[in-house]
């Protein structure tokens, strides 16, 4: 929150307790949607409380549609209203937000809810909130407007005025044959920049880029990206549009697909908002105790070359160094290879290979020669700097392929790529490391010996 609105907030917790409501509606009326909903988030219970009185639902309802809050912290909002009061502001909303809030909530406080909704408006919930979630069904809105290709522009045009005060964007028109078949799309430039007489499917764009209902929203977010579009319609099994995404919806899909990312690669839920901490050490404790199990058979591997450190000492020294640069370029490697799989869904594997072995072959290299410097200077001893060296490259090389490699595997068996998070990558490049320098210190040492 900026600074100016911090003050803002001040004054209008002023004017709550002074009980001051003109004054109050006022100030608050006159900020963006984004910023009423951040403060009113920022007000207590017996502030809120006051707020329901001085606020109309119909304008709390623009605050509910641009909250970023979490949808069960906006169901308990609900409950502090007064039902009817609560049941006028879901009415007001958009249905795709109302869906969001109410299928978050319990069967029976969800009914309650849309027991106090009109039978139309509970319908469209209804018919939305069955949708399999991280779907278009559940992320589309219903409040649209679709016209009829048999319309002449100024008919249309009619329709277009008469619908826009409910639809939430009417940035496209949606054309559609007898049947609810969508058939085409146009703007409404191109409704003002047309005569009255001409038929809408003559200047209709006829090749529609649409949805299914139960598309991922990760693909949808994909075509939207790509086309620069504002909406997109969503159909169902029989072509008919049953509704449409915004992109609104949209730039909170790809918050959350970057988070879940975000959270795989770190081997946690960062959107886990629980404060219970036990609930929070259970969710985490999986991944743990298997990245536990992988370390202790590095720790075996370790112990299997106890005799070559106790020959040679001084080994012991670099093996974190060797470790944690090759978990640190693993690591850099998976976060690419992700990425670039998120981001293209079809690029080239080959290439992509190529690549990460080549900047392997390059890292290796570079890396392996530092070490081999600094580890000779330090220790007067160009053999054991060479020794580390050599492993340091190749380690490297191993931890970056392997960065590419395990993500591009699981991508092809239909796994997300994602899950093969960060802190796997840096254990698995833990035991590879080590293997690769115990075997390459091994096999020097003996041919030095001998």
């Amino acid at each position: 929150m900026t600074e100016e609105l911090e003050n803002i907030e001040v004054e209008l917790e002023t004017l709550l307790n002074k009980n001051s409501r003109k004054r109050f509606r006022k100030l608050f009326l006159s900020l963006h949607g984004y910023e009423q909903s951040q403060l009113f988030a920022e007000f207590d219970l017996s502030q809120r409380k006051l707020v329901y009185t001085f606020l109309t639902p119909e304008e709390l309802a623009n605050v509910f549609d641009d909250t970023e809050e979490d949808p069960v912290e906006a169901g308990k909002y609900l409950d502090e209203m007064p039902p009817a009061y609560a049941a006028r502001l879901l009415t007001e909303m958009y249905t795709d937000n109302v869906v969001d809030i109410l299928a978050d909530m319990r069967p029976l406080a969800r009914r309650k809810y849309l027991n106090l909704l009109r039978a139309e408006d509970a319908n469209k919930v209804r018919n939305l909130i069955h949708y399999e979630d991280q779907t278009a069904g559940s992320l589309m809105t219903t409040e649209f407007i679709a016209i009829n290709q048999n319309l002449t522009v100024g008919k249309a045009m009619q329709q277009v005025k008469q619908g826009a005060q409910e639809a939430e964007i009417i940035t496209y028109i949606y054309v559609t044959d007898d049947y609810g078949i969508l058939v085409g799309v146009l703007s409404v430039r191109d409704l003002i920049t047309h005569s009255d007489e001409e038929a809408i499917a003559t200047i209709m764009t006829s090749r529609v880029l649409a949805v299914d209902v139960n598309e991922d929203q990760a693909q949808i977010a994909e075509q939207v990206r790509d086309y620069n579009f504002v909406a997109i319609p969503v159909v169902n099994q029989s072509e008919k549009i049953v509704g449409i995404i915004t992109v609104d919806d949209i730039i909170d899909v790809i918050d959350e697909e970057s988070a879940e990312d975000y959270s795989h690669l770190a081997g946690v839920d960062t959107q886990d908002v629980t404060r219970n901490p036990f609930k929070t050490a259970f969710k985490r404790l999986p991944w743990l105790i298997t990245l536990l199990f992988m370390g202790m058979i590095t720790a075996t591997l370790i112990n299997h070359f106890e005799g070559l450190l106790a020959q040679v000492s001084v080994l012991a020294v670099f093996i974190s160094l060797i470790t944690g640069t090759a978990g640190n370029a693993g690591t850099q490697s998976l976060a690419v290879a992700v990425r670039r799989l998120a981001m293209n869904s079809h690029l080239k594997i080959w290439r992509l290979l190529l690549n990460e072995i080549a900047t392997g072959v390059i890292i290796g290299v570079v890396t392996g020669l530092c070490v081999w410097l600094m580890v000779g200077i330090w220790k007067h001893d160009l053999v054991l700097g060479g020794i580390v060296g050599i492993a340091m490259a190749s380690a490297i090389f191993v931890a970056n392929l392997a960065g590419s490699l395990i993500p591009i595997g699981m991508e092809k068996i239909g796994v997300d790529p994602a899950v093969a998070s960060g802190p796997f990558i840096s254990t698995l490049s833990d035991l590879t490391s080590v293997l690769i320098y115990f075997s390459i210190a091994q096999y020097f040492l003996q041919m030095f010996i001998h």
